[in-house]
């Protein structure tokens, strides 16, 4: 069984890191990119929230990153190596909107962590996610683009709807 979403959570976090890059040299791109894989691993643990969840994505596959690329205007800039490419069929569209809407909103983010809690995937610790919940003024400097609501919104919006859903109150991960 493919219990791990490493890959997914990997490949996530590398696109938006590329479509909202960090300004500002080396250490800038490592805390944007800390912040966009904390997103990302909170959203992929909400999506995917049980064994059983986790199985059926290495099944099905996460979709790619081919919409999103195209909302972004990405797209364009592609070359067509595919090879070079190759990791983008590991992003979930999904995961990507749901992790932007949680980097354009820290208090969604905080709701979200807190959602985790008793799940599979950890053991409720919201220090392992500061970065993301709580960014101080070097985090957000460094994460000027991928945190600017105007400029993630249109992913966010592609399926903040469920993400919604998904933090209602009263509602469990599982089901």
């Amino acid at each position: 069984m493919h219990a791990d979403l490493s890959p997914v959570i990997a490949a996530t976090a590398q696109w938006l890191h590329r479509a909202f890059p960090a300004s500002g040299g080396a250490l800038a791109s490592a805390l944007c990119e800390a912040q966009a894989r904390q997103a990302v691993t909170v959203a992929a643990w909400l999506r995917y929230p049980t064994e059983m969840d986790v199985a059926l994505l290495g099944i099905a596959g996460p979709g790619g990153s081919a919409r999103l690329d195209r909302v972004t205007g990405a797209h364009a800039v592609l070359d067509d190596d595919e090879d070079a490419h190759a990791w983008r069929t590991w992003v979930d569209e999904v995961v990507a909107s749901w992790a932007a809407c949680l980097l354009a909103d820290p208090e969604l983010a905080g709701r979200a962590v807190a959602a985790l809690a008793g799940g599979m995937h950890t053991d409720g610790s919201p220090a392992a996610f500061r970065r993301l919940v709580a960014p101080d003024d070097g985090d957000l400097g460094a994460a000027a683009l991928l945190r600017h609501p105007d400029l993630v919104g249109p992913v966010a919006a592609l399926h903040q709807a469920q993400l919604a859903d998904r933090l209602a109150p009263g509602r469990t991960l599982i089901g």
